[in-house]
């Protein structure tokens, strides 16, 4: 695995967020490989809980700039990097004062999810890519965790599948068990329809709760990890439909589950 790319993309990150089960293993995967040699590269939403000062964020000029339409409206993208401590890995974080700046991450002071949640979603989807373009850094694996990110997958098999710089890209999804209840926003596949001429693949998400959303995360993957030991019932049995390549939940043996997973991912290409 020396030397090659993983794009890891995560809707939560340690030390930026508190540990939970999915922030500490989106940073324990990445920090894995990278002490194999892999290049990583991390990204995440820039939520305005993150204490810029302290983590030391930075603006990367060169990178910002550019508008993404969501929905039919021009919304600019801002693009920040870190180092984590001592690993010398760089996160990359996708930022929009409309979309990220409020302090809180999903919900309200109610514990209501954001009306739009689903537009923070599509951006996330479409910063990343056009950050990774931008950087002309060719993935060999790209590792989803968390729903924020799920978008992802879809997007980059339908609106990017054009893009030379992913067609050999392995995309890997890990699952978790903590979701949020109830829906995002109804307009939700209207709005990735905007992008995506109406394509087939939106049907997964026209009710958009999170089961809905992990399943198209799904069957636009090429793999799917556990990431928790219980995941629901409903997406292991859609999984065991796609046909796919799954490894099971690792509760000691992560770090060599999971680069022995990505290497067999990219040697099947």
């Amino acid at each position: 695995m020396k030397d090659k790319r993983i794009l890891f993309v995560s809707s939560e990150v340690v030390p930026y967020l508190p540990e939970t089960e999915l922030s500490k293993t989106a940073f324990t995967s990445a920090k894995n490989a990278h002490s194999k040699g892999v290049q990583t590269r991390i990204f995440m939403p820039r939520y305005g809980v993150i204490n810029e000062r302290r983590h030391q964020l930075h603006e990367v000029i060169r990178l910002s700039g550019m508008n993404l339409v969501v929905n039919d409206i021009d919304m600019p993208l801002i693009i920040k990097v870190a180092s984590i401590p001592k690993e010398r890995m760089q996160v990359y974080f996708i930022d929009n004062e409309e979309y990220f700046k409020r302090k809180a991450v999903f919900t309200d002071e109610d514990d209501e999810l954001f009306e739009d949640n689903d537009e923070r979603a599509i951006f996330f989807a479409k910063g990343v890519v056009e950050t990774v373009k931008k950087l002309n850094w060719a993935p060999d694996v790209i590792h989803i965790h968390g729903w924020m990110a799920s978008l992802l997958p879809l997007y980059l098999k339908e609106f990017y599948k054009e893009e030379p710089l992913f067609t050999e890209s392995k995309i890997v999804t890990s699952l978790y068990s903590n979701g949020f209840q109830g829906e995002l926003n109804e307009g939700l596949a209207d709005k990735v329809k905007f992008d995506l001429n109406k394509s087939a693949k939106t049907d997964t998400i026209e009710t958009p709760n999170h089961v809905n959303i992990l399943k198209s995360a799904i069957e636009n993957s090429d793999a799917i990890i556990h990431g928790s030991e219980s995941i629901d019932e409903d997406l292991i049995s859609f999984i065991e439909k796609q046909e796919m390549p799954v490894l099971e939940y690792q509760e000691e043996n992560l770090k060599e589950a999971y680069l022995n997973f990505y290497a067999d991912l990219i040697a099947a290409n």
